[in-house]
């Protein structure tokens, strides 16, 4: 039976990817990235020469068959996201849905990805949360922030730099200046910052100090 390895990449330090994660990408037959340069930098690092096929966003409904086809004719194939684990945020759910339905197995290795560590961090209540992704650019977007308002576990999602004051300006107006939140950038790379208080306070401080990395907001659930 072919199997599909679904293994998650460094999100910054490469010192975090597993004794596992390295063993399968070099056993494998070939490589299936979401953006090839950028696999073929971290397979380097390792020295590791695998034939890569690209698989993204952009082309995910057109190759998902004929490239799930790919897979039955191997023995092992692994599919990697430019950082963190793939169907996260990233291209792969369509694939791993698909592999299923024809009979390959899918096997996902534990590792690295961002919104883990940015929750534990917070110091706010993780028993229970609700992850949101990135949220919607327009359309919906304060719908959205309007259920985290009367979400009562806490919510993370993911924010780029140029959205996140904007991000910011929505929770004080919709959840309330008081809200707690966490805002986690950069995690796991030289600049890694968290930053904690009241929405307020946060957003106080990125008025301050332009965004820069990926963020990663954690918001203390309705009181």
């Amino acid at each position: 039976m072919s199997t599909l390895y679904v293994v998650p990449t460094p999100i910054g330090n490469l010192e975090d990817i597993t004794f596992r994660a390295l063993r399968i990408l070099k056993e494998c037959d070939f490589i299936i990235a979401e953006d090839t340069r950028e696999t073929r930098k971290l397979l380097q690092h390792f020295s590791i020469d695998k034939p890569l096929v690209s698989y993204h966003l952009n082309n995910e409904h057109q190759v998902v068959k004929s490239l799930t086809e790919r897979i039955q004719g191997a023995e092992s194939v692994a599919l990697v996201s430019d950082a963190g684990t793939p169907a996260i945020s990233d291209p792969g759910f369509l694939l791993v849905r698909e592999c299923i339905a024809n009979g390959v197995e899918v096997l996902t290795l534990p590792g690295p990805t961002a919104f883990v560590p940015a929750l534990v961090q917070s110091g706010l209540p993780c028993e229970k949360f609700v992850y949101e992704g990135f949220l919607p650019h327009k359309k919906g977007r304060e719908t959205r922030f309007k259920a985290i308002a009367n979400e009562e576990r806490t919510t993370v999602l993911y924010e780029s730099p140029h959205r996140l004051i904007k991000a910011l300006e929505q929770i004080v107006a919709i959840c309330g200046s008081e809200r707690q939140i966490s805002v986690s950038r950069e995690i796991s790379k030289k600049f890694e910052e968290t930053v904690r208080g009241t929405a307020q306070e946060v957003l106080e401080h990125f008025q301050k100090n332009e965004p820069r990395g990926e963020f990663v907001m954690v918001i203390a659930g309705k009181d």
